[in-house]
């Protein structure tokens, strides 16, 4: 047996008493035992017999191509199994590696016997095998799922979602489908039978539809409340609950027990953020009847969802009370536009921009986007409806799709490509689908309207018969519906996975669900962007999972700014009241001047909003909602004055890039003045205002400071600045509600 195998041996079958005595030695400065000695000896001769040899320097070594086995089995394995997805094997591994080679290179002082392990390697007594161990330790220490992945998957098991629900489960419902395009009247049935039930709940995609639904009900005799995120109103004045509730889809309860439930806008649960709440709302509702509406695309899905729960679809079809048809002429021209004119577009800029040329043609307009606060959106639609006024022409996004009864004559698509969100949280340019096309030109003659008659065209001319093809095209059947981890999920996750980050479960989660072909996992972009955003705050995972679902804009950024702040204050248990809202916003608030102030506005109402979300899960931590609501209001009435002066507000953002542009020309001007002579000079050259001029810029460059080309890129830049700083006043991308 050779003398390196033979300490190899002597090392292994010693190690724990070696690593005992060290510790001893160091401790008490004694000898080592005599097996230490032993080993210090063998090894150092080896050392010595190598120490003629130079050290190999392993940078020359250059792997070779290992080529594929052609004449292995084939694709026998594949066959078995399931093709491999190859991108995912070597990244864990190489993850693992690396943080391995970093712990050993790193620590200052490593575990005795992973010590004297590498020790035997480096001197030739060991082998490189004997690491496995330790790397394997190291492993499951930074990725601790690996010992419990079994669990993690039976908990991330989606493939069921209907035993989610047990008090839906114990009774049998009663499902019916209204199916229809928009102003079919499929809502209207369906609310009669909500109406005339002992008790009901309607569940709606908009705050504007929930409290559309609880006026009727009160008008009509049925005592109704209001719940949405932001919002209670409960009819009695003690506070009991009304029989009939109006929510919004997201707020109604899977536990209580209706006659009637009424799921408005089913095709939304294939929505990619929002989709979960109409698998909610189908599956767990506890409800004698569900009378579901939507687009008949939903029809087939809808029954075979339910064929899953073991109970029957009874499906009423509607069709339109009024006909709109396709026009053969585009508008091409804003002079071509007409009263009772909506236009439809993509874009705030594209808004801001249309409703100017419009004024400039001594026209009146409404406008209507999806950030303007329901109390605005509401004005803007009376004014745009109310005969007796001027204003006869409608500028919007989308939103109006759903939830405003709206008088319109004419749709136009000023654009047919929207930028949407997919699946993956990716951002797309594509063309409106047929569903959306449908949604938005079935506005226009609308049964409760004056025009009996509706009709849909473009602005550009070749945008026309683009139109046409999508109309003509039958709306695509929905497939799949969504899902979204629960916070009961997510904390038994966190259970076994201690130290991960809210973000970091979520990932695991979703890396790690089963669904079915029916299901998919919504996108958790915007959840993780919060998560992210409030990981070094002290809150306990349930706290930090409800303020992760929060309904805010992640692209305003005060609205993000207020977010982390009002989870600051949380987190140190200091109530958020009244007065600190106010110092926070800078209440009071005066009209805007411009658009940039005009999307502030818009800001701090989301502001509000969120202060009123949250007020309804942590009472004790905003106790103020209602002072809170009382200066939304007012802020509501503020942000109705800037949009009836939308005009007025987009002159002056024009007015102040000009000035803008004017101060960075003048400055260059300054460039192109003639170097001045030293010495008394003619009359007219003194008198010559260049001649005088004491601007910062001309005295760096005639002191020979700053050159020429030097303050030609410095104004570019500025120039720049000033523009760029201009077009996010205007607006960020487009909106909806």
């Amino acid at each position: 047996m050779s003398v390196n195998r033979c300490v190899y041996l002597l090392s292994r079958s010693h190690i724990r008493y070696r690593v005992c005595a060290s510790t001893a030695a160091v401790a008490n400065n004694t000898t080592l035992h005599p097996t230490r000695r032993t080993f210090e000896k063998l090894s150092s001769r080896h050392s010595n017999s190598n120490s003629s040899s130079r050290p190999l320097d392993t940078s020359l070594f250059v792997p070779l191509t290992v080529k594929s086995d052609e004449g292995g089995d084939g694709p026998v394995g594949e066959e078995l199994t399931q093709p491999l997805d190859k991108s995912k094997l070597p990244r864990l591994f190489h993850q693992a590696f690396v943080s391995f080679r970093k712990y050993v290179l790193e620590m200052n002082s490593l575990n005795a016997d992973f010590h004297i392990i590498l020790s035997d390697i480096c001197c030739g007594a060991g082998h490189i095998d004997d690491i496995f161990p330790y790397f394997m330790r190291h492993v499951k220490q930074i990725f601790p799922m690996l010992d419990c992945m079994d669990d993690l998957r039976k908990i991330s098991d989606l493939r069921v979602p209907a035993n989610w629900y047990p008090e839906a489960r114990s009774i049998q419902r009663k499902i019916v489908f209204h199916a229809g395009p928009t102003n079919s009247g499929k809502t209207y049935h369906a609310i009669q039978r909500f109406l005339a039930a002992k008790s009901g709940v309607y569940c709606g995609p908009l705050k504007l539809l929930a409290h559309e639904i609880y006026e009727k009900s009160n008008d009509a005799g049925v005592p109704c409340d209001l719940v949405t995120g932001e919002e209670r109103i409960f009819v009695d004045p003690e506070g009991r609950l009304s029989g009939h509730i109006a929510s919004t889809i997201e707020m109604c309860s899977v536990t209580t027990p209706y006659e009637v439930a009424v799921i408005d806008e089913i095709q939304m649960i294939k929505d990619p953020a929002r989709g979960w709440a109409w698998t909610r709302a189908l599956l767990g509702l506890c409800a004698e009847e569900i009378h579901v509406c939507g687009e008949a695309a939903a029809v087939d899905f809808v029954t075979e969802l339910m064929y899953t729960t073991g109970e029957e679809v009874e499906v009423h079809n509607y069709k339109r009370l009024t006909p709109f048809s396709v026009s053969n002429h585009a508008v091409e021209s804003l002079d071509n536009l007409k009263p009772g004119d909506c236009i439809v577009c993509f874009s705030k800029n594209d808004i801001y921009s249309i409703s100017r040329q419009i004024e400039v043609r001594g026209l009146e307009c409404a406008v209507i986007y999806g950030s303007l606060p329901p109390g605005t959106k509401l004005a803007q639609a009376k004014k745009f409806n109310d005969p007796d006024d001027p204003c006869k022409i409608l500028v919007a996004t989308d939103a109006i799709g759903m939830g405003l009864n709206l008088s319109i004559r004419r749709i136009i698509f000023n654009s047919l490509v929207k930028p949407s969100v997919n699946e993956k949280g990716e951002k797309e340019l594509d063309t409106i689908s047929t569903s959306q096309a449908l949604q938005i030109a079935g506005r226009a003659g609308r049964f409760s309207s004056v025009f009996k008659e509706g009709e849909v065209t473009t602005m550009q001319r070749d945008d026309l018969p683009v139109l046409k093809e999508i109309l003509g095209k039958p709306v695509d059947p929905i497939e799949t519906a969504g899902l979204h981890p629960t916070a009961e999920q997510i904390e038994i996750f966190a259970y076994h996975l201690p130290q991960a980050t809210l973000s970091n479960l979520i990932d695991i989660f979703v890396s790690l669900a089963q669904v079915d072909g029916l299901y998919f996992v919504c996108n958790i972009d915007d959840f993780k962007f919060l998560a992210d955003m409030i990981q070094h705050i002290p809150l306990n995972l349930r706290t930090r999972y409800v303020f992760c679902t929060a309904p805010i804009n992640k692209k305003q950024a005060f609205v993000c700014t207020s977010f982390l702040k009002f989870a600051r204050q949380f987190s140190r248990d200091e109530p958020l009241i009244y007065n600190w809202v106010c110092r926070h916003v800078n209440w009071p608030l005066v009209p805007p001047k411009n658009i940039k102030d005009l999307v502030h506005l818009e800001a701090v109402h989301d502001v509000l909003d969120l202060y009123l979300w949250l007020s309804y899960r942590f009472m004790d931590m905003f106790p103020d909602a209602n002072l809170i609501r009382d200066i939304q209001k007012e802020l509501d009435g503020i942000i109705q004055v800037g949009v009836r002066n939308i005009t007025r507000l987009i002159r002056a953002t024009e007015d102040q890039r000009a000035s803008a542009e004017n101060t960075a020309s003048i400055g260059l001007a300054v460039l192109d003045t003639p170097p001045l002579r030293r010495g008394r000079g003619t009359k007219n050259q003194r008198k010559d205002p260049r001649a005088t001029d004491s601007s910062l810029s001309s005295r760096l460059v005639r002191d020979g400071l700053l050159t020429k080309e030097l303050l030609q890129q410095l104004q570019r830049e500025w120039v720049r600045e000033q523009s760029e700083g201009f077009r996010r006043w205007e607006g960020e991308s487009p909106d909806g509600e």
